[in-house]
């Protein structure tokens, strides 16, 4: 890592560049407003710049940022980039975990929509509505990436994309998925207008998910544990499919629920290939 000038290293909490950064963290309106956010972690960094996402500012503890397979990525874009060197008692506030390697970078957040999105032949495509949990999120974009989903679109979304805890969970899939968000009629108007069926996830109504074809283009729906879907959605379905439960409760975690929905849409493709 190159050397850095004196006026770059930072040794108090009370410093203007930490307290904004720490504010980026807690405060979803300020992200909006300084089209920011707040990326922690050599992988998530990896990924935040493999990507292609713009990094604004480097935050590097150097008595903490070891080597590992992400490294050389990072000092490469830390070259091109404004870089401030902390003290360890500096990144120990700013850090949300002890394991990060040192490193916390600043990227500007994209503005995509659902017109930016490049759809496969037979898009693949997890649809949430209202789904709040950053933690849920960010387990259900692993899931996106790891069966090749075309995007995950979050309609009528509660939560911040750019949640920290979001990021977090995701291990920087949030970066390798695209992820929309949007209202429930932009979403509806966007499926109906590229030929995607609708799949909404529920109890009532339904039959099992894997009696529906999942080989074309399709879309996979999911509510909140606690409401699950409007209306809206239940209606436009062009079917409605459950996950069995052979237990004694009546539904799994949502996150949950989406792996084993996009894995059935891979056991499904991969059968007819």
């Amino acid at each position: 890592m190159r050397s850095m000038e004196i006026d770059n290293y930072i040794t108090s909490i009370q410093n203007p560049k930490i307290k904004q950064l720490l504010q980026l963290q807690i405060k979803s309106q300020l992200r909006r407003k300084e089209g920011l956010f707040v990326v922690e972690g050599q992988r998530e960094v990896f990924h935040c710049i493999k990507s292609g996402y713009d990094i604004k500012t480097f935050f590097c503890c150097e008595e903490l940022f070891n080597d590992t397979e992400y490294t050389s990525v990072i000092r490469t874009q830390m070259s091109r980039t404004k870089c401030f060197t902390v003290s360890r008692k500096v990144y120990e506030k700013i850090a949300y975990r002890s394991s990060t390697e040192g490193i916390i970078a600043e990227a500007k957040s994209p503005c995509y929509s659902l017109s930016d999105l490049k759809l496969s032949e037979r898009p693949l495509i997890l649809v949430l509505q209202s789904v709040e949990k950053p933690g849920n999120l960010g387990a259900m974009l692993r899931s996106a990436d790891a069966s090749g989903a075309d995007a995950m679109i979050i309609c009528d979304p509660l939560t911040d994309i750019y949640n920290p805890n979001l990021i977090r969970s995701s291990i920087g899939a949030v970066f390798s998925v695209p992820c929309i968000t949007c209202s429930t009629d932009e979403c509806l108007s966007f499926l109906k207008s590229h030929n995607v069926q609708i799949l909404t996830a529920q109890l009532q109504d339904s039959k099992a998910y894997y009696d529906s074809d999942m080989t074309v283009s399709t879309a996979i729906v999911m509510g909140t544990e606690s409401t699950g879907l409007t209306s809206e959605w239940r209606k436009a379905a062009d079917a409605h499919i459950h996950i069995p439960m052979l237990g004694q409760l009546d539904s799994l975690n949502v996150s949950v629920s989406a792996a084993i929905l996009l894995f059935e849409a891979i056991r499904q493709r991969q059968r007819t290939t």
